[in-house]
């Protein structure tokens, strides 16, 4: 069997990729596990420290371009991983590439898993940037989204093109709302929330980090491991356990910014912690502000999904599964 990643040479895909190889299987639409004999890792960008297995296959490409997309989703493919996407900054400073990555592309992804001969199972993820204005302190799994970014609208309008093509029975499609992910190895990228594994990441290499918002900041977060974990759980789940709500709040580990810096000063102490530099900066203070403090999730859970126990944990997953790489 075949599985596509899009966005699969980033953090996050590379990790579902090695995860999935690990298992070696994963549930179709008739119950069973299918061994999975291909992995494509689709993305714009090369990138680096991919899982060097035969069963592995990069290429690259814009996720709009529709003969390129097509010829990725073949008859073969049993499951489609919908990750690529331009992040919330990124989106913010360039209106059009946003629109032409998260919202075309996601329609050019679910056109092609329409033109196969049955269904499959798609998975895509969407984001906590779904919800924004006038926000509850926790939120509901019902609440009703309010982006007030472009990248939040982009994200939900990607969530109703899932729940459309699923409720024709185009494909059986299914939308994870993603919080935070943390600690995120490599360097930073251009999403609002990029500080949040900067501010562990970077001091743990003895390097110095600037936290832009202010340390009362509510960050709801999951880490790399509980996210990777959360997509193969999705994906396994049978239809019936969807229903028509094909979009998931997933649950969080709902902490402030301060949180995260006293975790670090637990796990690798004070020297570590002086490397971070609390400085304000307005765009990504309002950004973050408009975000939910606390994510409920109680559909999740009660579907098997996990959550981390505790900021410590979200260290030390991340020293255990990528600090001996960067050494």
């Amino acid at each position: 069997m075949r599985v596509v990643i899009t966005g699969g040479t980033g953090m996050l895909g590379k990790k579902l990729a090695a995860e999935i190889l690990k298992r070696g299987s994963l549930t179709l639409r008739d119950g069973k596990a299918h061994a999975v004999t291909k992995i494509v890792l689709f993305d714009a960008y090369e990138g680096f420290d991919v899982p060097k297995d035969p069963r592995i296959e990069v290429r690259i490409g814009e996720v709009d371009h529709k003969p390129t997309i097509a010829s990725l989703i073949t008859p073969d493919t049993g499951a489609v991983f919908h990750l690529a996407g331009v992040v919330s900054a990124g989106a913010e400073r360039d209106f059009d590439l946003g629109y032409r990555v998260n919202l075309d592309g996601t329609r050019v992804v679910l056109e092609a898993c329409r033109a196969l001969p049955q269904p499959i199972k798609l998975v895509f993820a969407s984001s906590l940037a779904a919800y924004g204005g006038d926000l509850p302190d926790v939120i509901p799994d019902d609440f009703r989204p309010t982006p007030q970014t472009s990248y939040g609208a982009q994200k939900v309008m990607g969530e109703l093109l899932v729940a459309d093509y699923a409720r024709k029975g185009f494909v059986d499609a299914r939308a994870l709302r993603l919080p935070t992910i943390v600690v995120r190895p490599g360097k930073p990228n251009l999403a609002a929330s990029t500080f949040a594994s900067s501010i562990v990441r970077e001091p743990l290499a003895g390097l110095p980090a600037v936290c832009p918002v202010d340390p009362g900041s509510w960050m709801p977060l999951l880490s790399p491991r509980r996210c990777v974990n959360a997509f193969i759980h999705a994906h396994d789940l049978p239809d019936t356990a969807w229903g028509w709500n094909r979009a998931l709040l997933l649950p969080s580990l709902d902490v402030t910014v301060k949180d995260i810096g006293d975790g670090l000063k637990r796990v690798a102490g004070q020297k570590a912690y002086d490397l971070i530099e609390w400085k304000i900066d307005p765009m990504i203070q309002k950004i973050v502000a408009g975000w939910p403090r606390r994510m409920g999730g109680k559909r999740a859970l009660s579907m098997g999904f996990t959550v981390d126990a505790s900021v410590d944990e979200l260290i030390r997953n991340y020293i255990e599964d990528d600090m001996p790489k960067a050494r």
